[in-house]
């Protein structure tokens, strides 16, 4: 009888230890984190919004060393639905930052848990990683993580990036990819093919990048002639303000302050994409039938842009852009640019 009265003694003291702690964290803790690096202990710092869009391939240093400044160096976050925890010591190793942290979210059943809610909402920057665009539209959207997502946007104002697949979902609009993927070739000859699917999202919708669609590993794989199709398939009746495109190549990215100014940033380029003439539509697009939108040469201004040339002034928001003298525009499913 004395052992078991000094083992329930032993019990009842064990409760104010580490070991009654230790459980309780772990009840606590995230099951959907792959990790946090750095500072456990949440920091509240003055962030500063802004964007981030990248083209895929390797990361660019300098960009997301942008988004570690206008942090404040607080808590980053990368949100993913597959993949592992490389970004945390990646980005640990590339600024002063409080904490880096990696969620994985699969499904709708994890993107609405609460503590992936909160876990957002505490970060003073996000981004989205590779992967694929048509499982993060089907389990975010609609959800308490799209909801974290805006009110970092629109409300704590922190900066948020994407990479590839985090970086096609970016826009007013996005090409979806829930039926396969889809060659410029195949997108100019039936801009009414099952694998192009293009639609207004809710997911993030950023304030900054209003009637515009992104694409990405854009001059690697071609991507020109499916980009000027999305804008095609996007037109409708009552428009009458300019579809836009902003496609980014791979070791590349767009870094643009909330004010609207953009620079590029990595090896390659970006591409601007503008209506030139929003209220005429194409004088073909039909389904089954190669994409005809000509309007007298004159269909979408075009600029390059690059790391070399970031001393010209160029703001998305007000699209102030110097544009190039050549117009894209495409005759009998050719794409031409002249």
């Amino acid at each position: 009888m004395g052992n078991i009265i000094r083992f329930v003694i032993s019990f009842f003291m064990l409760c104010g230890t580490a070991a009654c702690q230790s459980t309780e964290h772990a009840e606590e803790s995230n099951p959907f984190s792959l990790g946090r690096v750095g500072n456990k202990q949440d920091v509240h710092t003055a962030s500063e919004g802004g964007l981030v869009l990248m083209g895929g391939g390797s990361d660019v240093d300098a960009a997301m060393q942008w988004m570690i400044e206008r942090s404040g160096g607080g808590d980053f976050l990368i949100i993913r639905a597959s993949g592992g925890d490389g970004y945390n010591s990646y980005i640990q190793n590339l600024g002063s930052v409080n904490s880096v942290e990696t969620l994985l979210i699969r499904n709708k059943n994890a993107a609405n848990d609460p503590r992936v809610y909160e876990t957002i909402r505490k970060a003073e920057a996000l981004f989205i990683a590779g992967g694929d665009q048509s499982v993060y539209l089907e389990a975010w959207e609609g959800t308490e993580t799209e909801k974290a997502i805006h009110y970092l946007i629109h409300e704590k104002k922190v900066p948020i990036g994407g990479t590839s697949a985090g970086c096609a979902i970016m826009g007013e609009f996005v090409y979806t990819g829930e039926n396969g993927s889809i060659i410029s070739t195949e997108a100019l000859s039936n801009p009414f093919d099952s694998r192009l699917t293009v639609r207004k999202s809710s997911l993030i919708n950023h304030p900054l990048l209003p009637n515009l669609i992104t694409d990405q590993h854009f001059t690697e794989r071609g991507r020109e002639g499916r980009l000027v199709s999305f804008i095609a398939r996007l037109k409708s009746p009552s428009q009458t303000v300019a579809l836009r495109g902003i496609a980014v190549d791979e070791r590349t990215a767009l870094c643009v302050a909330s004010s609207g100014e953009a620079m590029a940033l990595g090896s390659g380029g970006v591409t601007l994409l503008e209506e030139h003439q929003p209220e005429k539509f194409p004088e073909r697009l039909q389904a089954g039938q190669s994409l005809h939108w000509r309007l007298d040469n004159q269909v979408l201004r075009y600029r390059r842009l690059s790391q070399a040339t970031n001393e010209e002034l160029v703001n998305i928001l007000h699209w102030n852009i110097p544009w190039s003298e050549q117009f894209w525009h495409v005759d009998n499913g050719q794409l031409r640019m002249q």
